[in-house]
């Protein structure tokens, strides 16, 4: 958890905030945790260019089509949940890949607006209740408690 495969090659944790972070270690000493970049497991490389939702794709400001890769990456996050019976997913708020409310319009200039990446996406046509980083106190409720 917590690996530096952010588009820039950093860490997403550096961002998150106590409380969180204790719910993050309390479930990964539970063995409760799954750790997985969909956009890595789709063969991108870190770092790599941002890439955003431009209509039916997901494109690089350079107009690179990375679709395939984030569609690959989707599959192999939903075939390990299924593989494990996952019934729930932690996903990164605003990325292509794991935006569970927000994502970037497409525009390259920083803007959110409501929507869901496309592992979001699948996890939830699929059954799978997803998170983001916001939420993990409402996750927190779902869990069983030893």
């Amino acid at each position: 958890m917590g690996e530096a495969v952010r588009y820039d090659g950093l860490s997403c944790l550096q961002y998150w905030d106590e409380d969180s972070l204790a719910l993050i270690h309390c479930w990964q000493s539970r063995g409760l945790l799954l750790a997985l970049c969909p956009e890595v497991a789709g063969g991108l490389p870190v770092p790599r260019p941002s890439a955003e939702i431009v209509g039916d794709t997901v494109k690089t400001r350079d107009g690179v089509d990375v679709t395939a890769a984030f569609k690959a990456g989707a599959n192999k996050a939903l075939d390990l949940c299924q593989q494990y019976r996952i019934q729930y997913a932690i996903l990164k708020q605003g990325s292509p890949s794991c935006g569970n409310a927000l994502i970037h319009d497409g525009s390259f200039c920083n803007i959110k607006v409501e929507g869901e990446g496309m592992t979001a996406k699948l996890l939830r046509d699929n059954g799978i209740q997803v998170f983001n980083e916001l939420e993990l106190k409402a996750l927190a409720t779902l869990l069983p408690v030893e």
